[in-house]
Formats: C-alpha cells, sequence, structure tokens
C-alpha cells in the first residue's frame, strides 16, 4: 500500500470513530428523553437506516453500509438492554408486592395479637379492680354500723348526763 492509501484509511478510521461516538451521544439523548418521557419503561425506536443518502460511489457506499450495520447492531444490543431493565423492573414490582402483603399480613397479626394481650389485661384489672371494690364496700359497711354504735353510745352519754345533771328533790 501507498502512504496516500494508509492516510485515506487512517482518515476513514477517524472519521468512522468520531461519528460512532457522535451516534452514541445522540442515541444516548434519545433514549434519556424517551425515559424521561416514559416512567413506566424504556424504548429505543431512533433508526438511522431509514434516513435517506444522496449517491455514493462504491467506497463511500461500502462505508455506510457498514455504518449502518453497526448501528443496527448497537439498536439492537440497546433495545435488549433496555427490555431487560425492563424485566427486571416488572420483577422488582412483583418482589415489591409480595412484601407488601406480606408485611400488610404481618401488621395485621400483630395487631390482633395486641388486641388481644389488651383485652386480657383490661380483664385482669377489671378483676382487681372488683375485688378492691369488694373490700371498700364491707369496709364501708363496718364504718356504717360502728357509726351507728357511736350514735348510740352518744345518745346513752347524753341521757346519762342528763340524768346526772337533774338532782332529786328531796
Amino acid at each position: 500500500m501507498s502512504d496516500q492509501e494508509l492516510e485515506i484509511k487512517d482518515e476513514e478510521n477517524k472519521t468512522r470513530s468520531a461519528h460512532h461516538s457522535n451516534i452514541e451521544r445522540s442515541g444516548l439523548a434519545v433514549s434519556e428523553t424517551q425515559s424521561r418521557n416514559d416512567a413506566s419503561g424504556l424504548s429505543l425506536s431512533t433508526s438511522y437506516a431509514d434516513t435517506e443518502m444522496a449517491p455514493l460511489d462504491g467506497k463511500s457506499e461500502n462505508y455506510f453500509a457498514l455504518l449502518d450495520s453497526h448501528l443496527q447492531c448497537l439498536q439492537n444490543r440497546a433495545q435488549e438492554l433496555i427490555d431487560k431493565v425492563n424485566e427486571k423492573r416488572k420483577e422488582d414490582q412483583t418482589l415489591l408486592n409480595n412484601l407488601k402483603e406480606s408485611l400488610m399480613v404481618k401488621v395485621s397479626d400483630l395487631t390482633q395479637t395486641l388486641e388481644d394481650q389488651m383485652y386480657q389485661i383490661y380483664d385482669h384489672h377489671n378483676r382487681l379492680l372488683q375485688d378492691k371494690l369488694q373490700e371498700f364496700l364491707e369496709i364501708m359497711e363496718r364504718i356504717s354500723k360502728l357509726e351507728a354504735e357511736l350514735i348510740q353510745v352518744c345518745q346513752t352519754v347524753v341521757t346519762v348526763y342528763k340524768d346526772l345533771c337533774v338532782q332529786p328533790e328531796i
């Protein structure tokens, strides 16, 4: 190969790599825009092969055919990755829903257990209160009897005092 042919090849490689990085950047921007617009999943629908091209000479035509082939491969790979991400998201959502259901059942069970324990404590306290109230009523009954006896004693003392204070006339 001549030096001139090597220079042309180098130019084509530089152009090809610069063109690939521009395409990758623009493809990334398209997917980022689509991901912002579509929160439920991703998709890749841009096709660079559909653009019209002017008639080209043989070398350029081969170059662009190769470029379109690489672009199609990249698009297919990107779509596969996007499909995998969407599939993983669905699996994550299913897992999250199962976790949510499981937690709701556990919370419901714990709430029922807590409620049962609360009623047991209420019953225990009610029995204690009933015992204390019964004891209080018995004490009040004894106080009432003692009060009645005290009133009777007071009346007897008053009567005795009156009898002592009144002297018989002789």
